[in-house]
Parts: C-alpha cells; sequence; structure tokens
C-alpha cells in the first residue's frame, strides 16, 4: 500500500507547496473575484463569457410617457350622464366626440379634449404628480 500525503509531507514545512511564502492569501491566485479578468486572466473571462468595455445606450433623463385616450373612447366607456371616470397616468386626447355629461380626472388634457368635455358640462381635473403615487 503507498504512503499517504499525510505521512509523506509529516515533518515538511511547506507541504510540497515550493517555499515558506508560496499558498499564502489571495495573491496565489491572483488576485480574489474577478480580478485580473482583463489582465492576467484574460483567457479564464473569455472563457466564462465576460467582456470588456461598455455595451449600448443608457439614457440618463428618461422621458415619462403617458398613455393616451380619447374623448371619442370616454362616451364609449360611459354608460350614463354624470359618470366620474379617473385616468392617473393617462393624458386624454380630443379625436372623437361626448355626448355625455362627464366627470374626467386624468394626468393630462389636450385642449380640444378639454373643450369637448366642458361643452357638453362635463369637468376636466387635472391630477398632479403628488396625487397619482
Amino acid at each position: 500500500m503507498p504512503k499517504s500525503k499525510l505521512k509523506k509531507f509529516r515533518g515538511s514545512r511547506t507541504c510540497g507547496g515550493g517555499t515558506h511564502k508560496n499558498r499564502r492569501g489571495a495573491g496565489s491566485r491572483g488576485g480574489r473575484g474577478n480580478a485580473g479578468c482583463f489582465k492576467h486572466h484574460t483567457v479564464r473571462a473569455r472563457m466564462r463569457g465576460q467582456r470588456q468595455g461598455k455595451y449600448g445606450f443608457h439614457r440618463h433623463n428618461v422621458v415619462k410617457r403617458l398613455e393616451v385616450v380619447n374623448v371619442g373612447d370616454l362616451d364609449l366607456m360611459a354608460d350614463q350622464d354624470d359618470v366620474c371616470l379617473d385616468f392617473a397616468g393617462t393624458k386624454i386626447l380630443g379625436s372623437g366626440t361626448v355626448s355625455k355629461k362627464l366627470v374626467v380626472s386624468a394626468s393630462g388634457f389636450s385642449k380640444a379634449a378639454r373643450e369637448k368635455i366642458e361643452a357638453v358640462g362635463g369637468k376636466a381635473v387635472e391630477l398632479d404628480e403628488s396625487e397619482e403615487s
């Protein structure tokens, strides 16, 4: 039966690891984590699928887009007069006609939409940012 490594290295200072300064800390493996991925560990990084540099676009001041609903659609949604419709995060546009008296609250109204709603005796209530959240 061959001699076990434990017995073989008994009494040896470094257990086959070279000088006593070797195998100390993360320096012996070239750093911790992803250190050196684009320097001394490039091949390892490429094999793992890591890429170097920046890719794509990053938009900083992104414009918040509102959903849109036309005035003609409001008329179809309301089945009778004096209905309160709430559209937070939505802008009401002026395409179509209104035949019912409606109270509509939304984040925004076009000029034509506001005029059409108020022409039949309804109300267009604009919500501000604090009310929506």
